[in-house]
């Protein structure tokens, strides 16, 4: 007799006792590798030059902001936006990250709408992330060292977008 057939009430006790033992070493190695995840990378804090009180990360009646003044909306359908040059991705906001890069230093590129981003440095053309509608916002650097909100490059977004 198999122990599907026993039913529950036929079920012997060490098998229960064993199965559960086992349920919990197993959830156990799995909590242990979720905290064993990439290192944490600090949050960026964008300070914007233009004063907008919607930002991606506000929220309109329970609902959260994804996109702003400023923002290009590209529909991914699911694929990967793209490292456009050699640099560094860190986080914003749980919706959103940052892209920096020594190639264009004076530029800060902010990207909403990837599903678990790549954190840390990338080489250009790295899978950041991926996502059905990316919010691309690209910024330069202010003298005061805050960020305004500028018209991105054609060629910018196509390295971004490329496949």
């Amino acid at each position: 007799m198999t122990l599907a057939s026993r039913g529950s009430r036929g079920l012997d006790h060490r098998v229960i006792r064993s199965l559960g033992l086992r349920s919990l070493g197993l959830g156990a190695a799995i909590a242990l590798t979720a905290c064993q995840s990439a290192p944490s990378v600090p949050r960026r804090n964008i300070a914007l030059h233009q004063e907008w009180l919607l930002q991606p990360g506000s929220e309109v009646s329970g609902y959260r902001v994804v996109g702003g003044l400023g923002d290009i909306s590209i529909e991914l359908g699911g694929r990967s936006a793209r490292a456009p040059f050699l640099g560094q991705v860190e986080p914003t906001d749980p919706d959103c990250v940052a892209f920096t890069s020594p190639e264009v230093p004076g530029y800060l590129f902010r990207m909403c709408g990837l599903k678990r981003p790549r954190l840390g440095p990338v080489e250009a053309g790295d899978a950041i992330g991926r996502g059905e509608i990316l919010q691309f916002a690209a910024m330069r650097r202010q003298p005061d060292g805050t960020w305004a909100m500028v018209e991105p490059a054609m060629d910018v977004l196509e390295r971004t977008v490329s496949r």
